[in-house]
């Protein structure tokens, strides 16, 4: 036997219960007829043979199929021309039919929203901030008589400030491709939430940015709240709109957690390959929130994330069988893109789902491993209902969000120590 099993074997797992985390799950029953209605407030910005840039993003948002086309066909009842602009920095592998293809594989095609779609990663450079970073616009964008942005606003995953994800930093790195996203982080996430609204209000007063449609999720990832803003109110508006977007964030209701186990961690569940908002744990020192959390162990890879491990090494410990999926490429690239490398670094690897949590929970700093506050997730974006283990579950019964909804039961290990 290795040694490693040796040191593991006694390590005691703890019973779990499945728990029901209840949140917030208002929503807009109407997505298009509250943007209908939203548009009416910037029809005068539109004028009869105007080319507009519609600029859209690779996130997969709630309703993006809808809200574009139904933002394509208010301008073109106006009598506008309108058109598409992937608005995504360096996605789709930096490249004009790769961008395309991301809105493609969105459902964001020229015959979904009915308008086409102008693929290009050439900029102009507009401008420098005063400490020199250049501020780039695609082309394309920056030719036509007006530009929209269509974006939702959420908290970013490395920063914190007034702004993070959403209008402003889709116009300064969306818009500005792979050399705007490269300049917007060359001085590292420290600066961000500085350079984001900087490098933004400078495309707004060059560039004939004209409106934005901006959308707040739920929980559920659910349209909550549209806005359609004119262009000079959209640094007045975002920070709002950001406030209501951190309220209604999902969370995993237990504050102190020994060890949180994630089943799977990939692209297409974040960006960072799980959220740092749900877990607490961050890819820089420039963000905060969440549980504190003291080991943490990632079982797999999803399938739809190609390989592409970036996140990883957020974790304490994962599995031979998700290193064994990674494409290091794709994942180091993620890296080198963001300057940000300690989350495609390998953490402490296991041969089994089974000794990796055994792992974290005989270096999570307890004196009692029978006493373990172990909390199981699927997954970032699927916390609507949670594994915890018996010794959470009186901290359960007294949470308003949080309800009981199994007996305790054995995790279920098979004969090579993988969950079933």
């Amino acid at each position: 036997m290795s040694i490693l099993y040796e040191l593991l074997k006694d390590i005691p797992i703890p019973k779990m219960a499945k728990v029901k985390q209840t949140f917030d799950d208002t929503k807009l029953e109407d997505v298009v007829g509250t943007l209908q209605h939203e548009l009416q407030r910037v029809k005068d910005l539109v004028k009869e043979g105007d080319e507009i840039a519609v600029a859209v993003g690779s996130r997969g948002i709630d309703r993006l199929v809808d809200v574009t086309k139904t933002t394509v066909s208010f301008l073109k009842d106006l009598g506008a021309k309108p058109f598409i602009v992937p608005s995504m920095g360096s996605h789709g592998g930096a490249t004009g039919p790769g961008q395309k293809a991301v809105l493609e594989h969105l459902g964001v095609t020229e015959e979904s929203v009915g308008a086409e779609i102008r693929s290009s990663m050439d900029v102009i450079k507009i401008g420098e901030l005063p400490n020199g970073l250049p501020v780039y616009i695609d082309k394309l964008a920056s030719e036509a008589d007006g530009i929209v942005v269509i974006n939702r606003v959420k908290p970013h995953t490395a920063f914190r400030g007034k702004v993070e994800s959403g209008i402003m930093k889709m116009i300064s790195i969306g818009l500005g491709k792979q050399k705007g996203a490269e300049a917007c982080h060359q001085l590292g996430f420290k600066h961000m939430a500085e350079h984001v609204p900087a490098m933004a209000k400078m495309a707004i007063e060059k560039m004939p940015i004209i409106f934005a449609v901006a959308t707040v999720e739920n929980a559920f990832d659910k349209v909550a709240e549209l806005k359609v803003l004119r262009a000079n109110e959209i640094e007045k508006v975002e920070p709002d709109l950001q406030a209501l977007a951190k309220k209604l964030l999902p969370k995993i209701f237990v504050d102190q957690i020994d060890v949180l186990v994630i089943d799977e961690i990939g692209k297409n569940i974040s960006g960072d390959g799980m959220d740092p908002n749900i877990t607490g744990r961050y890819p820089t020192p420039y963000a905060h929130g969440g549980p504190e959390v003291t080991k943490m162990v990632v079982l797999d890879l999803t399938p739809e994330t190609e390989g592409n491990a970036n996140g990883v090494g957020t974790a304490d410990f994962t599995t031979q069988r998700l290193v064994d999926k990674m494409d290091r490429e794709a994942t180091y690239a993620n890296g080198l893109t963001s300057t940000v490398v300690g989350p495609t670094h390998i953490s402490t690897t296991l041969p089994n789902d089974k000794m990796a949590i055994q792992a974290a929970i005989k270096t999570c700093n307890i004196l009692d491993f029978t006493k373990v506050k172990m909390v199981r997730i699927k997954n970032t974006l699927q916390i609507g209902e949670i594994e915890v283990s018996e010794n959470l579950l009186d901290y359960v019964r007294e949470h308003p969000n949080l309800e009981q909804i199994s007996d305790l039961y054995d995790l279920p290990f098979d004969e090579k120590g993988n969950l079933r």
